[in-house]
């Protein structure tokens, strides 16, 4: 059964509540920066449409895991 809204919210408001869904932030930023890097390093050694089907599929993947699907 889903949560309850009103019980997010209030977790919210504490101070000291531990925060759950912070985990994984710095490791995903740290992925999305090296695709972005590499699929720029294949745009630039000429495979224009590789580099560029790289960084879209991967900012959609990142789009997806953000919105939380």
């Amino acid at each position: 059964m889903a949560e309850d809204d009103f019980r997010r919210w209030e977790r919210e408001l504490e101070p000291d509540a531990p925060d759950e869904g912070r985990s994984g932030g710095r490791g995903l930023v740290l992925v999305a920066g090296l695709t972005a890097t590499a699929c720029a390093a294949v745009i630039a050694w000429g495979d224009v449409p590789l580099g560029t089907a790289g960084l879209v599929l991967s900012s959609v993947i990142l789009l997806l895991w953000r919105i939380g699907m």
